[in-house]
């Protein structure tokens, strides 16, 4: 395919080489991100993922030795060689990744062949793939190698061993560890391997395949069916580094509403008006906080997008405008499928100025979805997408705070989409093959976009199907699982691998979309959504109901607890998406993220981190009464129920009744807390409560904790709050210096005090700037009251 190598030239940041067959770029982004492009199917390379790049290489220089081009950067090593296979070491010369010299040499897959036609009537399905991969790229498999990533994948943390196919798929049937493809495609995986990570993003639409050693143990392998051989080589050398170089390249989560971090509800479907404002009635009079409240499908007129059905929402701006009035925002979801049918506005739009796909002789495409017979908006073209977007006005002038983007993979009834169907990519032609993983991608773009200019507020958009990128648009989900433990258990890798495939704002539909809940699961599946990123209660219609109170006073009373602790934790969530827009880190973390050093943490499936400082280790398994937990190495650990301390590297047994959750803080933390409201914005925040872990003597803990508006983009200008906190505890440990001071001032609601709790303390006196401050001897240590930022000095 390549060749030798003849030449190359070298144009600042960009060396292109010549080989016999073929050209190749290597371009250095940074002195740890590599971008390797050969124009296997067209000359220019379209990335849909990364945009506005800017690259920083740093010093770097170039030779061409014997039979190879030798790279140097600040941080790598980089050999070309003829057939263009690539070698990269660190810069102590230390072999990171290496392609495999061996060719392709696939298990082989026993059998006579007999029977098979049977066998697929009675229902079973074989795994035998064609070898239809226009490109591969072996690389050598080394013993102790992990690997992370790869979107919403199913199956296990650690995904070595596995065979995945990045096409956007809407399958019914229940998820199994078995599937290859999933609602989304984010072709990055992160390799782990003596303590040192990197990542490999290709960045390549159409269908690809990653095999991570499954078909040889020798070597791990990505490819595609068509397109450009186009990839970034991603180092470290922590995997929290690989994470941030990926979203350097493809962006961060911006930072969303502080509503949307709050508890929301959904079902489908919450119709009519009058079932609506039962559930909203409902969670007020149970005391149970409530944000959001979804529509499904149901809500409108024959399941044409931007409509309402009049008979069930007589008035819905009313209807919205009543319920905003207690606190729900409301979300709509809209399908991309455009019922085909002359008089609605939004199809005879799109038939008079060419705004939907076509058939290869021109013909607008037609398939069917929910509205029957229906068409897809060309969302790869920029004018469709402008017109998508201000669409959105339709639903945010009636109320609605956010979307919910489903079926966009783009799913249909009446078999796949064809190959063939034609999209307009800005003026060039580009077929279904190509366009099929970006399609949901570019509707949420479109989305985002419109509700900005609509509101000029932060949009919560949720999509269903996506590609890399897409984080800088719109929170995912997982899909349409089902009430059952096993996908409990399965989200959880499943949310970890999207956060370290960049989706920072992600979750599973908390007690399951399809079968029936029980009293059991729903508090289980509560326990963990209070701590992942989208807490979202969704069910399906002709299940039975899953709201918090749904089943008896027990679960109720301790689904109530779990959802008003996620209320107190707030300003803690807020803060790690602030931090998170600049350094890409998600909420909800593998314990590997922050202790890479701890060879016991790398295929932890059932723990996760929230941020840094939280460990949660929930029950995933019906009736469990007691589970093992881990506690990792490098911290001492607190748990947060009983203040019984921990040293870290240390397996512990923790009795888990129903109402509790094992939840561990990492010693040093400091928690910010808000007080319980029933929704964001109930009430002004006025004094921020600080929930503080000593550190170790003669240690400091250091925080920074920011304030904002919660909605707008004012902050980008300057308009948010900073304090910094610090606490020392000397050696000791009779003395805690705990200093509070205000970075930067330029939100006009800044708090009015200060509440300080520190655990496992008995002090016998406090003093802010050397003045006695009183304070309160509680379980477990000891609360007090400041008014202002201080000095503050506690003596035991």
């Amino acid at each position: 395919m390549f060749g030798l190598i003849k030449h190359f030239k070298q144009q600042d940041n960009k060396i292109m080489i010549e080989f016999e067959q073929n050209s190749v770029l290597a371009e250095v982004i940074t002195p740890s991100i590599i971008h390797f492009f050969a124009p296997l199917s067209a000359k220019q390379g379209i990335s849909r993922a990364v945009e506005n790049l800017r690259a920083a290489p740093g010093s770097l220089s170039v030779r061409h030795e014997h039979r190879k081009i030798v790279v140097r950067t600040e941080k790598l090593v980089v050999n070309i060689y003829d057939e263009f296979k690539v070698d990269i070491f660190n810069a102590d010369g230390t072999v990171l990744c290496e392609d495999y010299r061996g060719g392709d040499q696939p298990f082989a897959r026993r059998g006579s062949g007999e029977g098979l036609d049977l066998a697929a009537e009675e229902g079973h399905k074989f795994a035998a793939e064609k070898q239809r991969l226009k490109i591969k790229v072996l690389k050598k498999m080394e013993k102790a190698m992990y690997f992370y990533g790869l979107g919403d994948k199913t199956g296990h943390l650690n995904k070595k061993g596995t065979h995945y196919k990045m096409w956007n798929t809407d399958d019914a049937s229940p998820h199994v560890e078995s599937f290859e493809a999933m609602y989304k495609s984010i072709p990055l995986f992160i390799a782990l391997k003596e303590k040192q990570a990197f990542g490999i993003f290709f960045d390549n639409t159409y269908e690809s395949v990653f095999d991570m050693g499954k078909e040889n143990s020798g070597y791990y392998s990505f490819g595609a069916v068509d397109g450009n051989l186009d990839y970034y080589f991603i180092y470290g050398p922590s995997v929290g580094e690989v994470v941030g170089g990926y979203t350097y390249l493809t962006g961060t989560t911006p930072l969303p509403p502080l509503w949307a971090l709050g508890y929301q509800q959904c079902r489908w479907a919450y119709t009519p008006e009058k079932r609506l404002r039962e559930i909203a009635g409902l969670f007020r009079e149970k005391d149970i906080p409530c944000d959001v409240l979804y529509l499904d499908i149901d809500y409108m007129d024959g399941y044409r997008a931007f409509t309402w059905d009049k008979a069930k929402f007589a008035d819905p701006k009313k209807t919205l405008a009543d319920l905003r009035s207690r606190g729900f925002k409301v979300v709509t979801i809209i399908d991309p499928g455009i019922k085909k049918d002359k008089g609605y506005t939004i199809y005879d739009q799109g038939i008079r100025n060419g705004y939907f796909a076509t058939d290869k002789d021109g013909i607008p495409y037609v398939n069917r979805v929910w509205p029957g017979d229906a068409l897809y908006p060309d969302f790869a073209n920029e004018k469709v997408r402008a017109w998508w977007a201000d669409n959105q006005k339709i639903m945010t002038d009636t109320g609605v705070a956010g979307i919910w983007n489903d079926m966009n993979e783009p799913a249909s009834f009446n078999g796949p989409l064809p190959g063939d169907v034609v999209f307009n990519d800005n003026g060039v032609p580009a077929d279904h093959r190509e366009i099929h993983n970006v399609y949901g991608h570019y509707m949420s773009k479109a989305t985002y976009e419109g509700i900005k200019k609509a509101t000029g507020k932060r949009p919560f958009v949720v999509t269903r199907a996506c590609y890399a990128g897409t984080q800088k648009y719109s929170t995912v989900w997982t899909g349409d699982n089902q009430s059952i433990w096993e996908h409990l258990r399965m989200s959880l890798p499943m949310l970890m691998n999207l956060g370290l495939s960049g989706m920072a704002f992600c979750g599973a539909d908390v007690g399951g979309f399809g079968f029936d809940c029980t009293a059991e699961l729903l508090t289980r599946w509560i326990q963990v959504g209070c701590f992942t990123p989208l807490f979202r209660n969704h069910s399906g219609i002709f299940t039975r109901d899953q709201e918090p109170w749904a089943f008896d006073e027990e679960s109720a009373s301790i689904n109530r607890k779990y959802i008003k602790l996620r209320y107190r934790l707030l300003p803690y969530f807020y803060d790690i998406f602030h931090r998170e827009e600049e350094n890409g880190l998600p909420l909800i973390r593998p314990l590997l993220l922050h202790y890479q050093d701890d060879p016991k943490t790398y295929e932890i499936n059932d723990q996760f981190l929230c941020g840094e400082n939280i460990l949660v280790a929930p029950i995933v398994e019906q009736g469990a009464k007691a589970r093992i937990v881990y506690l990792p190495a490098g911290s001492g650990w607190v748990d947060y129920w009983t203040k019984e301390e921990f040293k870290g590297g240390r397996y512990v047994i923790k009795e888990t009744p129903l109402d509790v959750c094992p939840v561990y803080i990492k010693t040093g933390s400091i928690i910010p807390n808000y007080p319980v409201q029933h929704y964001v914005g109930e009430i002004e925040i006025e004094e921020l409560a600080l929930d503080i872990y000593l550190p170790d003597g003669g240690a400091d803990s250091y925080y920074e904790h920011y304030q904002d508006d919660g909605e707008t983009f004012a902050y980008r200008q300057g308009a948010y709050n900073l304090y910094q906190i610090t606490v020392r505890k000397d050696g000791t440990g009779k003395t805690v210096k705990i200093a509070l001071n205000k970075k930067h001032s330029g939100y006009n609601k800044a708090y009015r005090s200060f509440k300080f709790i520190l655990n496992n303390i008995r002090p016998s006196e406090v003093a802010a700037d050397g003045k006695p401050v009183a304070f309160e001897r509680v379980e477990n240590g000891v609360q007090f009251r400041v008014a202002r930022a201080a000095e503050i000095v506690v003596k035991c």
